[in-house]
C-alpha cells in the first residue's frame, strides 16, 4: 500500500530554485500562396542567446495517505538586438539582410495536477491528471518592406506583436526511490496536448533528479530536464508554428513539513 512506502512526497514541499535552460527555437510561417512561407531560427537568425537561467517554483501537497496536489511554474523571457545576416519574412513584412531588428519571445508554463501514489518499501509510483497553462508572447521590430499589391514593395518601420495563451489537459507519471532518510531519487514525465483553437499543439516534459535532505524541514535538489514544445497558431492571414526544445539542469532549495 502507498502509505507503507518511504519514498512518498512530504506532506508539504515547496521547492524554490533556478532552471539553466539551453534553448533551440524555430518559427515557421506558411500561407496558402506560399508568399510568407519560411523558417526562422531565433538563435541563429535573430541572435537570441541559447542559454538562460530563470526562476522555477514547485509545490507538492500530500493529502491523506496516497494522493495530493502538484504545482509547477516557470517563465522564460528572451530578447535580442541583431543585424540580420540573411533575408527573412515575418508577419507579412520582408526584412532584408543587414536590417536592424529587435526581437522578443516570452514563454510561460504552469501546471496543476492531482496525483495518486502507489507502492511499498523504498519505491513509490504516481499517476496525475490535471491541466497545463502556457503563454507565448512575441515581438519583432525593425525596418522592412511590405508589398500591398500594385506598385511593389514599400519600405516600412514596423513592430509586430502577439500574445496568446491556452489551457490544455495534462497527464503525469512519476517514480520515487528512497535510498535512506537523507537521499531520494525521482523520475517525472508529463504531457500536455490541445487540439483546435487559436493556439494548439503539445508540450512534453521529462526530468530526472536527486534530493539531499539533511534536515527535517530543509533539503536541496538537483535535476536535469528536457522539454519539447510544438505549438501552432491560427493567424488571420497565415499560420505559424513554434518548435522549441529546452534542456538543462535545475537546482532547488526544498522547504518541507
Amino acid at each position: 500500500m502507498a502509505q507503507d512506502s518511504t519514498a512518498l512526497p512530504d506532506r508539504v514541499s515547496v521547492r524554490l530554485g533556478g532552471y539553466f535552460a539551453n534553448m533551440d527555437t524555430d518559427v515557421t510561417l506558411a500561407d496558402p500562396s506560399d508568399t510568407l512561407s519560411g523558417k526562422i531560427n531565433l538563435e541563429d537568425d535573430l541572435g537570441f542567446k541559447q542559454d538562460k537561467t530563470v526562476p522555477r517554483v514547485r509545490a507538492d501537497f500530500l493529502l491523506g495517505d496516497h494522493q495530493g496536489l502538484a504545482l509547477d511554474y516557470y517563465s522564460i523571457d528572451r530578447t535580442s538586438h541583431q543585424v540580420l545576416a540573411r533575408d527573412i519574412t515575418y508577419d507579412g513584412v520582408n526584412y532584408s539582410a543587414n536590417a536592424d531588428v529587435r526581437a522578443k519571445l516570452d514563454f510561460d508554463f504552469g501546471s496543476a495536477a492531482w496525483r495518486w501514489w502507489f507502492g511499498q518499501g523504498n519505491d513509490a509510483y504516481g499517476v496525475g491528471l490535471g491541466a497545463g497553462w502556457y503563454r507565448v508572447k512575441t515581438a519583432l521590430a525593425g525596418d522592412g518592406a511590405y508589398d500591398p499589391g500594385p506598385g511593389g514593395p514599400q519600405p516600412v518601420s514596423v513592430t509586430s506583436t502577439s500574445n496568446d495563451s491556452a489551457w490544455a489537459p495534462m497527464l503525469q507519471l512519476g517514480w520515487r526511490h528512497a535510498f535512506n532518510d537523507n537521499w531520494r531519487m525521482y523520475l517525472d514525465a508529463s504531457g500536455v496536448r490541445k487540439n483546435g483553437g487559436r493556439i494548439s499543439g503539445h508540450i512534453y516534459n521529462a526530468a530526472l533528479g536527486v534530493e539531499w535532505l539533511p534536515w527535517q524541514n530543509l533539503g536541496f535538489g538537483l535535476e536535469y530536464g528536457y522539454s519539447q514544445i510544438k505549438l501552432h497558431w491560427n493567424r488571420r492571414m497565415y499560420d505559424a508554428d513554434l518548435d522549441m526544445t529546452l534542456s538543462g539542469p535545475s537546482a532547488f532549495v526544498n522547504l518541507r513539513w
